[in-house]
């Protein structure tokens, strides 16, 4: 009987082991899909071959048959005995559980402990029926144990769905109480100015270039990162702004109709800042005309006598000055008519970018600033537009714009050894990929590589978008790594309707397959264009 009782302790362990990862997992993506039960949905629904029914899982129901055949007609004992350690092996955690190389690890929240606890309490009833069972005498040891482990395991991803439904009033409650509380201290800061920036693409950018050159003045505050949902406007504003604080730069973010209202109840601008309209959550919103009509619902909530910071080289954007309350600021790249700010003589090279600027006074400067690319030439006159609209003389925001540092993922330029690496791994859009191919293609010295797995979350254009990408490619580089075989087909069939050599083409599995191939591939000299990491959900 000893012997049973070890088995039976092993396999639990490995059974129990498996499930809490499984669980783990899902609650990961629930994470990574902005805790969006029916996005989560899609997700597990879209991968179920992947993900839901597992080799784990048939192998499991077999042995579970066996087991049920092997106690009623042969020895329980032996089949306890060649039952649990198949079992120990079968539940062995599979790759994909495992936790490391995460671009965007799993992060505990307070939100994400509740959900978890919810999830694994649900988990562990349905184990607890089949002991129950078991013990009335409906159900052969053995097979309750099995069973009950079999289906806490397999279920994973529905205990994550049915603890979101269940925790949703009392997250709603949760939210509610924050949202509450950052209005509040944003009514007792009437002397706060509140920069709001949104646009397909560009947000933070944007948002850091625009704090950088308001700090020649003032004590600003930017929201970190891509704070940029409800909940992360009320964490800056509950948890980070202090009384000292006279400017308060925030991103806002949408994906679904009436995210922006709910932002700018939380928030309202006084100055609001739009970048562009892009093709970016065209899945979620529906068409170009919708996604333009959410972000410029931001400039008609703007303040009494508000002012609106518009990209005019977008003509989406450019529309928008019809729907601000005040005074409209518009810039320019392409010296559009009637710009408030352009820029001219613009000049690339391994440094960044030179350009001149123009202001609504008609002074010229030159402007110089390690960022590269014309969309970080766009962002940066809105944030010259946001610096004259507070006071700021060019003279003082060319000093900023000299000091701004590329920010992390976003066509960072950097050197390793003798490679050259353009680092634009944060989540592609079609305006920016083709921008960021462009700029490689200006490298005449060494070897144009690009490593990419192609561009998401753009609806029905997506492989539209994505052939089009590689027609552009093959314009531009030597070598082209494409991660993924299904993600990057429309990527590959672009590259070959403009005879882009084969031989110049390598298809990977994964980010780590690419650099592996490149180690021994890569010379001095050569320059390598990282387009897009696709977020831990889609690797």
């Amino acid at each position: 009987m000893w012997l049973i009782v070890v088995l039976t302790v092993i396999a639990t362990l490995f059974a129990g082991w498996r499930a809490w990862r499984r669980l783990r997992y899902f609650l990961h993506i629930f994470q990574l899909e902005g805790y969006k039960p029916d996005e989560y949905l899609s997700w597990v629904w879209e991968r179920r071959s992947h993900v839901l029914f597992r080799l784990s899982h048939r192998l499991a129901i077999a042995e579970l048959i066996l087991v049920i055949i092997g106690m009623a007609y042969w020895s329980p004992f032996w089949t306890a005995v060649i039952a649990l350690p198949l079992w120990a092996i079968t539940f062995a955690s599979s790759r994909i559980y495992r936790n490391e190389r995460q671009k965007k690890p799993l992060r505990y929240t307070n939100r994400l402990k509740r959900l978890l606890a919810t999830a694994a309490a649900l988990a562990t009833v349905v184990v607890l029926a089949g002991f129950i069972m078991w013990m009335s005498g409906g159900l052969p040891w053995l097979g309750w144990f099995l069973g009950g482990f079999l289906a806490a395991d397999f279920l994973a991803p529905f205990w994550v769905y049915l603890a979101a439904h269940l925790m949703a009033p009392v997250e709603r409650s949760i939210q509610s109480g924050f949202k509450r509380r950052a209005r509040m201290r944003l009514a007792e800061r009437p002397d706060l100015t509140i920069v709001s920036i949104t646009g397909s693409y560009g947000k933070t950018s944007t948002k850091f270039i625009v704090a950088e050159i308001l700090r020649q003045r003032f004590n600003v505050l930017a929201s970190p990162s891509s704070y940029n949902t409800p909940m992360g406007l009320c964490i800056v504003i509950n948890e980070m702004l202090q009384p000292e604080h006279q400017v308060l730069v925030l991103e806002m973010g949408v994906r679904h109709p009436g995210d922006m209202a709910e932002l700018c109840s939380i928030a309202r601008p006084d100055i609001g800042v739009v970048t562009t309209i892009g093709i970016a959550h065209l899945e979620t919103m529906g068409s170009m005309e919708l996604i333009a009509q959410e972000k410029g619902t931001m400039i008609e909530q703007l303040k009494p006598n508000g002012i609106a910071v518009l990209n005019i080289d977008d003509e989406h954007v450019s529309r928008m000055a019809d729907r601000a309350p005040g005074k409209v600021w518009t810039v320019s790249v392409h010296g559009r008519e009637g710009a408030d700010i352009v820029a001219g003589s613009v000049r690339y090279g391994r440094e960044g970018a030179q350009f001149d600027v123009r202001d609504d006074t008609g002074d010229v400067r030159s402007f110089k600033t390690k960022l590269l690319g014309e969309h970080n030439v766009s962002n940066i006159l809105l944030g010259v537009a946001v610096g004259r609209a507070l006071g700021l003389r060019l003279r003082q925001i060319a000093h900023a714009v000299e000091r701004l540092e590329p920010i992390e993922h976003r066509l960072q330029l950097r050197e390793e050894g003798p490679i050259t690496v353009i680092d634009d791994a944060f989540n592609s859009n079609p305006v920016g990929a083709r921008n960021a191919v462009e700029i490689l293609g200006q490298f005449r010295e060494g070897r144009r590589i690009i490593v990419t797995p192609g561009m998401i979350e753009l609806g029905e254009r997506q492989e539209e978008e994505n052939r089009a990408f590689g027609e552009h490619i093959a314009d531009h580089v030597d070598l082209a790594v494409l991660v993924g075989a299904r993600q990057t087909a429309p990527i590959l069939e672009g590259l070959r309707a403009r005879n882009f050599p084969e031989d110049r083409v390598r298809v990977v599995d994964s980010l780590w397959d690419a650099q592996s191939f490149l180690k021994t591939y890569l010379k001095p000299g050569d320059v390598v264009l990282y387009e897009n990491d696709l977020p831990d959900q889609y690797g």
